[in-house]
């Protein structure tokens, strides 16, 4: 991804966004053009040239990396000439590659297509130059960058959500107090065992993010426990750890930097793509048919992950879940600490921070690698931090969500 936002750089947006102004409105620093006069004037009105429009390209251009997308979009509403500028593929194409590596949460909705990504810049069949406002249509439908941002952006999809009628949240009410039974969860990954800071640890004795309310009791035999907890003082859940061995073993391995066996599967050999094949033991495969969903613990932290083995346990897990495709998978892309200086509002996150080398691993890059996209199951990548438990609460609601509890 870093190679493909360096091939369209700024210089690249700006040309082309200089290119299409001079062509279709030549007298946007000049004076405004009749049809060009924003659509909040009347006829009797002399049109105005407004300010951001005299500004020269680079100025705007500069601006509009400033603002949130939402802003973006309200300014193109403005005038035609505002509306045909911040529509442009490339500019949207830019905010995308700079904006993904930051994005702390994904879904199987709003998973952006990759794949528009690799095509070139400009096909000889349809040059962005040519193409005139208003008669876009047949190029948004494969290069429609700016939906690709809004649909994946977090904000967007916060600050978007339909409001809920009042009904529904009479209802809701009323569901709260009736007892709903204790979803389950299996939570298992190398998150669980490689990171320095042990995730499953701070969530135990962390009753100001995620209260325990039931004691742990023995679920597998030696392998792994099963703990209630609270989310947002009302709703019970239950996670049930799956840990690749016992933790002498696991310890030991540590101690020592070597592999161990993972007790959870047996490989059955390789399928003819040469991605390993794996069985889950029979206690796991109990697991698996009686919980609600599933929770994978990825190691996000640079260079860590990412073997072919990963992808062939969580299908092989999900496929044991009694062919059910409805049971959600929560991805916990984890670290072990927050990065230096990475607590920062929306507005701080500007373009010094973001051209510095983030020290985890993407959760769209995270998503990809899992091979999460060409699941049947619903899915979330939510990044996580083991000390601070950042994140976790955002992932844990929408697990519930998915389970049909009503928050």
């Amino acid at each position: 991804m870093a190679g493909t936002i360096q091939q369209l750089s700024e210089s690249v947006v700006i040309r082309s966004l200089k290119r299409f102004r001079d062509r279709y409105f030549p007298n946007s620093g000049r004076g405004v053009k009749e049809d060009m006069k924003p659509a909040t004037d009347t006829e009797e009105e002399e049109p105005q040239l407004g300010f951001l429009d005299s500004l020269p390209v680079d100025l705007q251009f500069l601006i509009m990396t400033l603002l949130s997308p939402a802003v973006i979009c309200r300014l193109g509403a403005t005038s035609r000439y505002w509306r045909a500028m911040v529509r442009d593929p490339l500019l949207w194409r830019y905010f995308l590659l700079r904006d993904m590596p930051y994005w702390p949460s994904i879904d199987h909705v709003t998973m952006p297509q990759l794949e528009l990504l690799d095509v070139p810049l400009v096909n000889e069949d349809e040059n962005l130059d040519d193409r005139k406002e208003g008669e876009d249509k047949g190029m948004e439908s494969k290069f429609d960058y700016m939906s690709e941002y809004l649909k994946g952006c977090p904000s967007c999809r916060q600050q978007w959500l339909p409001s809920r009628p009042a009904y529904q949240l009479v209802t809701s009410f009323l569901q709260s107090l009736v007892p709903s039974s204790e979803p389950r969860y299996a939570m298992f990954g190398p998150g669980m065992e490689h990171l320095d800071v042990s995730l499953v640890t701070r969530l135990m004795y962390a009753p100001d993010v995620l209260p325990v309310s039931g004691t742990p009791h023995r679920q597998i035999n030696g392998v792994g426990s099963g703990i209630s907890y609270m989310f947002n003082n009302q709703h019970k859940f239950n996670i049930l750890t799956l840990y690749s061995t016992n933790r002498a073993e696991r310890e030991r391995a540590r101690v020592e930097q070597q592999s161990i066996s993972n007790k959870l599967f047996t490989c059955d050999g390789a399928d003819d793509s040469g991605y390993p094949i794996y069985s889950p033991a029979p206690q796991v495969q109990q697991v698996c048919q009686v919980v609600d969903g599933f929770i994978y613990v990825a190691n996000a932290e640079p260079g860590k992950g990412g073997s072919m083995s990963e992808v062939a346990q969580i299908r092989a897990v999900l496929s044991s879940a009694g062919g059910s495709t409805s049971r959600p998978l929560l991805v916990l892309s984890c670290v072990s600490r927050e990065e230096p200086q990475a607590v920062m509002t929306t507005s701080q996150q500007n373009s010094a921070y973001r051209n510095r080398a983030r020290c985890r691993t993407p959760c769209v890059d995270m998503a990809k690698r899992l091979g999460l996209p060409q699941l049947a199951n619903p899915w979330m990548v939510q990044d996580t931090v083991a000390e601070s438990l950042s994140g976790i609460l955002e992932g844990i609601s929408w697990l519930l969500r998915c389970s049909g509890v009503k928050l």
